[in-house]
């Protein structure tokens, strides 16, 4: 049927086999929607076009609400302050917040990407450091390593990478850049001082925005 010839000599006959063919393509697109279960075959019917990276991205948005970090579920209706009290791995960065006085800032409406440090990554800086950094006196310098933590909007793994590729970089709230990259096919950070610090946990998302939990301390030059 396919195969059979069209009369060009009459538009009517061959406006409706465009039209039965467009009705055949439809409902072989909502067959595979029922047989992968909706989702995929909605997007197929949609945008048959739509580009891997972006498919890519909303698939790692879609599946991390519920990430466990540090033993809690991190979930999207609590902010990136609460979620992050609430794990085991991240006590140090959330007690330096405290004493910065930035916890108003990080639990307001956003949104902001927070690359927050581990515990055992503030264990690989020196006592000496660590302790200069709780000091009243010093709570300027602790403001400037925190919030060069912290990027005004939301950026995703998948972001990063296409970031990496095109060679862009994340301008932090302190004022100095960080550069995504890859390695590996892994995303990592590098600093302004150059160190190139990898990702532990990515795409943690929360009310007000993402947090990735990383494996160094970010520095800046200042």
């Amino acid at each position: 049927m396919l195969h059979k010839q069209i009369n060009s000599e009459d538009p009517g006959m061959e406006s409706s086999n465009n039209h039965n063919k467009l009705a055949m393509i439809a409902a072989a697109t909502l067959i595979v929607g029922a047989l992968l279960g909706g989702g995929i075959g909605y997007a197929m019917g949609m945008n048959m076009e739509k580009k891997t990276d972006d498919k890519a991205a909303m698939s790692m948005t879609d599946s991390v609400d519920g990430v466990t970090v540090g033993g809690a579920k991190m979930v999207r209706t609590k902010d990136i302050v609460d979620n992050a009290a609430a794990a085991s791995n991240v006590k140090t960065v959330v007690s330096l917040v405290q004493m910065a006085g930035l916890v108003d800032t990080l639990k307001s409406e956003g949104p902001f990407t927070v690359f927050g440090p581990n515990d055992a990554a503030f264990a690989k800086l020196d006592t000496a450091t660590v302790e200069m950094l709780q000091k009243p006196e010093n709570v300027g310098v602790l403001k400037d390593i925190l919030t060069y933590h912290v990027v005004p909007g939301t950026y995703t793994s998948a972001d990063l990478r296409v970031m990496a590729a095109k060679g862009q970089k994340l301008m932090s709230v302190q004022g100095e850049e960080i550069t995504p990259i890859v390695e590996n096919n892994m995303v990592k950070l590098r600093d302004a001082k150059g160190n190139t610090v990898e990702i532990e946990t990515a795409d943690v998302i929360s009310s007000n925005g993402v947090t990735h939990v990383i494996k160094s301390v970010l520095m800046p030059k200042k």
